[in-house]
């Protein structure tokens, strides 16, 4: 697509480089609707996500392996939403004005977030799984120790990842720009990382959280069956069937999160080792960067305690003394 103006003219990204790559096609008015739409997307998914951060890190009643990894999610999403009007400049200009070095730091950087975002998910199915299928071993295979080394290693192993990959598809090779015009923002995949990154990235952890997912739904399904006979045969329900019931609640608010990335995952996914249309990769890339801004929105649905720690946020109470210690599982606030 080409820019034009009034009378007609092609414009290009640097108009004094010969090489120069060519602007996109978008009239002033459109692209203001684009700037206004992706910048209200990026404050919004930066403030709802840090008030998931300052949720679990202020309050010790959030303190669980569980919470962790969704604080870890919720790091990469405000991540994300940062880095959102590099993105939308890049989309609506169709222009890369940032440099090369800091197109292939952000390269790195945003393929480190995609794969953060996903092993995540695969500690949030991986720790469901436990808790719901294994209660008794639970506290014993998951405590918070183990829980912050599986996530730094997550992040150490994306970062790791990410590098390897941008620089050793010759991101930072000069040969590779006699193929690109200047202004152009982008990674060549070679064969042997099309296959690696199709296992790594996409085979293994769709397979993996799909599979303890359905075992999950499998066991909450009968134990949900087993708790509501008792009850209604007028038996005394234990504190033990009282928390299983509430680890399966917590595993489907959590499914429902990991299904939605999913299905914005797997398609983007598709599409861009299938070589469809820039359009279409633009447009579910997109997709996945608002799933980032609606995982809050689900811990808000589902989940009272973020409604009530996000009260005492807004309403500065967090800066009383003792804040910290109040029970927000209880009706009784600050």
């Amino acid at each position: 697509m080409v820019y034009e103006t009034e009378h007609h003219e092609i414009q290009h990204c640097f108009p004094a480089i010969n090489s120069s790559c060519i602007k996109g096609k978008h009239s002033r008015h459109e692209s203001n609707i684009m700037y206004m739409f992706f910048s209200l997307l990026s404050v919004w998914t930066v403030f709802l996500n840090l008030l998931v951060i300052i949720s679990i890190s202020h309050f010790k009643k959030l303190h669980t392996p569980t919470n962790l990894i969704i604080l870890s999610l919720a790091v990469a999403d405000l991540l994300v939403g940062l880095v959102m009007p590099i993105d939308a400049i890049n989309l609506i200009e169709m222009c890369w004005y940032f440099g090369d070095t800091f197109c292939g730091v952000y390269s790195i950087f945003f393929a480190m977030l995609l794969t953060a975002s996903l092993s995540n998910l695969v500690l949030i199915a991986v720790d469901r799984y436990v808790a719901v299928c294994h209660p008794l071993q639970y506290p014993q295979k998951i405590t918070m120790t183990k829980t912050i080394i599986s996530i730094c290693l997550s992040w150490v192993f994306s970062s790791t990842y990410s590098t390897a990959f941008v620089i050793d598809n010759g991101y930072f090779d000069i040969s590779r720009k006699t193929n690109m015009c200047y202004g152009e923002c982008s990674v060549m995949m070679g064969f042997a990382w099309s296959i690696t990154d199709l296992i790594l990235c996409f085979i293994f952890p769709c397979v993996l959280v799909i599979s303890l997912y359905l075992r999950i739904f499998y066991v909450v399904h009968q134990q949900v069956k087993v708790i509501n006979t008792l009850m209604k045969g007028g038996k005394c329900v234990k504190e033990g069937s009282v928390r299983r019931k509430t680890e399966s609640k917590a595993a489907l608010t959590l499914g429902i999160i990991v299904t939605v990335y999913l299905l914005c995952w797997i398609p983007y996914y598709i599409c861009s080792i299938s070589g469809a249309s820039s359009t279409t990769i633009n447009v579910l890339l997109w997709v996945l960067h608002m799933n980032s801004g609606l995982n809050p929105m689900v811990y808000a649905l589902f989940y009272p305690w973020f409604k009530k720690t996000v009260k005492l946020i807004l309403t500065l109470k967090i800066f009383q003394p003792a804040s910290s210690l109040v029970n927000i599982f209880s009706e009784h606030q600050l």
